[in-house]
C-alpha cells in the first residue's frame, strides 16, 4: 500500500509539473529492443566524468559505465550504443530519470529523500565533504562568521556545512561549474563540496593556488561513497550494473592488471586525485565485497 501510495504521489506530482512518466517495460527490455543504454553525465566534473584533453568524455564515472555497458551487452547477446546526455545537477539527472529520459547516472550520492524514487547501485569509490580555499585565505576564525561559502545543489553537503558553520554567510550556486567561477571571481571564500571534485577543480584552476579545510591529516565533514542512481523496480539492471561494480572491486583486491589500471588512473598516489590512499580504498572495497558476494574473477 505504502508503494503504491508513493506511486501515485510521485506521478502526481510530475503530471503537475508537466512532465508525463515513462512506464512501457523494464529498462533491460527497452535496451534489448532499442539497443541503446541512455547514461546521464555531468560533463565537468574531475576526476568523474568530464571533457579531457583530447575533447573526450572521461573520468572513473565513465570507466565504471564503460564496464556495464560491456556486461550488458553481454547478458543480452547483443551490441548497444552508450548515448551520453549531459546532466547539470543530481536534480537534473533525478528528473530525467524520472521521466525516461536517461537509463542510468553515476556521481551519485545515496539520500533517503532521492531513495523514494530512485535505486541506487553499490558504490565505486568514497570521498567526503570539505571547502576549498584560495591557498593561505583559510580564517583564523575556523568557526568562518560572516565567510561566504558557496553551496551547490546537494542536500547533503548544504547541510553538513550548515551545522557545522552555522555563522557563515552561505551563498547557493545554480551549479557546480558556477561555484568554481564564483569562487575564481572572489565572489565568495570558499567551496563546499565532495572531496575529490574540488581537488580535481583545484587542478583545473590552480594546482598551487588552493587547499582544503579541513586538512587532509582531520577527519571531512561527512564521508560517503560514490555510485550510480536506475530507475526503480528494474532488479535485473540493478544487478547486471552491481555485479560490475563487485567484480571490478574484487579485480582491484586480487591485483588483476586491468582492473587495478583502471583504479590506480583516477583514485590513489599516482591518480588524477591522489588525496584517496590506496588502503582507504582497498578497506572500502573489501568491506563492499564482504557484505555481498565474493565473486571468483575471471576475464
Amino acid at each position: 500500500m505504502l508503494k503504491k501510495l508513493l506511486i501515485t504521489s510521485v506521478t502526481g506530482l510530475l503530471l503537475t509539473i508537466g512532465i508525463k512518466p515513462s512506464i512501457a517495460g523494464t529498462l533491460v527490455e527497452n535496451v534489448a529492443r532499442s539497443g541503446f543504454l541512455t547514461v546521464g553525465t555531468s560533463m565537468n566534473a574531475v576526476p568523474y566524468s568530464y571533457i579531457n584533453a583530447d575533447e573526450q568524455l572521461d573520468g572513473f564515472s565513465i570507466d565504471i559505465i564503460k564496464l556495464i555497458h560491456k556486461q550488458l551487452e553481454e547478458e543480452l547477446d547483443r551490441d548497444i550504443v552508450l548515448d551520453f546526455v549531459p546532466v547539470s545537477t543530481p536534480q537534473e539527472a533525478l528528473r530525467k530519470m524520472i521521466t525516461g529520459e536517461i537509463d542510468i547516472a553515476c556521481n551519485g550520492v545515496f539520500t533517503w529523500e532521492r531513495d523514494k524514487y530512485v535505486d541506487y547501485t553499490l558504490r565505486y569509490t568514497i570521498s567526503g565533504i570539505r571547502l576549498l580555499f584560495p591557498k593561505g585565505k583559510i580564517p583564523t576564525d575556523t568557526s568562518f562568521a560572516n565567510t561566504k561559502i558557496g553551496i551547490p545543489p546537494q542536500t547533503f553537503v548544504s547541510n553538513a556545512i550548515k551545522l557545522a558553520h552555522p555563522n557563515a554567510t552561505f551563498v547557493e550556486v545554480a551549479t557546480f561549474e558556477d561555484g568554481a567561477t564564483a569562487l575564481k571571481e572572489g565572489k565568495i571564500d570558499a567551496l563546499a563540496g565532495d572531496t575529490m571534485m574540488l581537488d580535481g577543480l583545484r587542478q583545473q584552476i590552480n594546482s598551487e593556488g588552493f587547499e582544503q579545510y579541513p586538512p587532509f591529516s582531520e577527519n571531512p565533514y561527512a564521508r560517503f561513497g560514490v555510485g550510480c542512481i536506475v530507475p526503480q523496480n528494474n532488479s535485473t539492471f540493478l544487478n547486471i550494473a552491481n555485479f560490475t561494480i563487485a567484480k571490478m572491486m574484487e579485480g582491484y583486491l586480487i591485483n588483476d592488471p586491468e582492473m587495478t589500471t583502471l583504479v590506480n588512473k583516477w583514485v590513489g598516489e599516482n591518480g588524477v586525485v591522489s588525496i584517496v590512499s590506496p588502503e582507504a580504498i582497498k578497506s572500502f572495497f573489501e568491506n563492499t565485497i564482504n557484505n555481498h558476494e565474493q565473486i571468483p574473477f575471471t576475464k
